[in-house]
């Protein structure tokens, strides 16, 4: 077998080993960026300007927008940030509860972007605006217990959840089926 992976000729893995990675492409300074707050500093790219333009929710109806692109180009900035921005419009005009739902489908990449997502909502805008995250991915041991969120981590206690539902509610499929079918949940929407 190792003779077979490992032979220059016949082995599956064979040179010559070319990588091809196209640079992203970055908005125009100046370009209309769809959405009224954005991180401090932040300059999209391209792919991720043209998402927020579609995805843009103040006052204005979102359109479907599908993003493929490669690994570490912004995919998840291309929806959170008009997100955000829509969350801190609605809490201006006094809307509370979810406005964003957001689906992964395994709970260690709820556990890895409510990271991201916690360090953005410690923005001093979004922070003021009274905009809050929460994970609720059942007691699976993977998410440590906060009834209050801080740069590092969303709120996570359900309790907490349900009685004040979180402007954006990062969860995974299985668990929002149980979070619509229990009558008991019922008041976290």
């Amino acid at each position: 077998l190792a003779e077979f992976l490992l032979d220059d000729h016949q082995g599956i893995f064979r040179g010559p080993y070319l990588r091809v990675r196209l640079p992203f492409v970055e908005a125009p300074e100046d370009a209309d960026l769809g959405v009224a707050w954005a991180p401090p500093g932040f300059r999209p790219y391209a792919h991720q300007l043209a998402a927020w333009q579609r995805l843009s929710g103040r006052g204005l109806e979102p359109k479907p927008t599908l993003v493929t692109t490669g690994t570490g180009s912004g995919k998840s900035e291309a929806f959170l940030i008009p997100a955000i921005d829509h969350a801190i419009w609605a809490r201006y005009r006094g809307q509370r509860g979810i406005k964003a739902l957001i689906l992964y489908p395994m709970n260690a990449l709820v556990t890895d972007q409510q990271h991201r997502i916690a360090a953005l909502l410690a923005d001093p805008t979004v922070s003021a605006a009274g905009v809050t995250g929460g994970v609720w991915i059942g007691d699976d041991g993977s998410v440590r217990t906060h009834r209050e969120m801080s740069e590092k981590h969303l709120i996570t206690d359900t309790a907490e959840l349900m009685a004040n539902p979180p402007d954006i509610l990062l969860t995974n499929y299985k668990m929002l089926d149980r979070l619509l079918t229990n009558a008991a949940r019922q008041r976290l929407w």
